[in-house]
């Protein structure tokens, strides 16, 4: 049987379970940035649907200072792609267009199980629910 890599992932030489499968903890943290390299956030959280047992979203903190003034957003897990090489996620949207997704600060997240937070986001993304 042979084994393919999923197309979204980029080849990494490091031996061990990456980038096929990888502990959520090791991508907290990662930088995630457009197709142009301009720098839209990090990982600060990645959000599991309990009922599929499938990541949905990877919560992305955008701006401030040491978590101070940070804004999330909450990303469709189906827009990033990992490239594994420079341990970093890459989208494919124009830094203005992320900017203003909507978003949410720490003390104040939204019910991501709403359907219709869940269309604004996917529609925004250019996803379809």
């Amino acid at each position: 049987m042979e084994i393919t890599e999923a197309p979204n992932l980029t080849s990494s030489t490091e031996n061990g379970p990456g980038p096929e499968l990888m502990g959520a903890h090791t991508l907290i943290g990662d930088n995630v940035v457009n197709q142009a390299d301009e720098h839209l956030g990090s990982i600060k959280e990645i959000m599991l649907d309990m009922k599929t047992g499938h990541v949905t979203y990877a919560v992305v903190a955008h701006g401030g200072v040491l978590g101070i003034g940070e804004k999330l957003f909450a990303v469709p897990w189906s827009v990033l792609n990992l490239d594994a090489i420079n341990k970093r996620f890459v989208m494919n949207i124009e830094k203005e267009h992320f900017e203003n997704a909507p978003g949410f600060d720490s003390d104040h997240w939204p019910d991501m199980a709403n359907p219709r937070w869940v269309d604004t986001v996917h529609h925004h993304y250019g996803l379809t629910t």
